[in-house]
């Protein structure tokens, strides 16, 4: 059964914006942002490869280690914070339901 979690993403005004993103369609949370409209560039279309779908991590979900093409594309990224991940990187699955981030500031 298809089940769609809620993250909720405060973008670069400030502004909470309240997305429904389903489990069942292999996304992550940088297309789930795309597909809302949010000012989420993913130039590199989710290869890890440009950090401009930086996000900084405001709820407690554990999220798991950052792989080894996130901690080196964050490694060259500005305004990275211990909380940065790729949105990305992120899949949605159901343990991602209530989790909150923040855009990063754009380069």
């Amino acid at each position: 059964m298809a089940v769609d979690v809620t993250i909720t993403v405060i973008d670069r005004e400030g502004e909470k914006h309240e997305l429904l993103a389903p489990t069942d369609m292999n996304m992550n949370v940088m297309e789930i942002c795309k597909s809302y409209e949010l000012p989420v560039q993913a130039t590199c279309g989710g290869m890890a490869m440009c950090a401009t779908c930086q996000c900084y991590i405001i709820s407690d979900h554990d999220l798991g280690e950052r792989n080894d093409d996130e901690e080196a594309m964050l490694w060259e990224a500005s305004f990275v914070k211990d909380n940065s991940r790729l949105g990305c990187q992120i899949p949605i699955t159901e343990e991602l339901d209530g989790l909150v981030i923040e855009l990063a500031p754009e380069e």
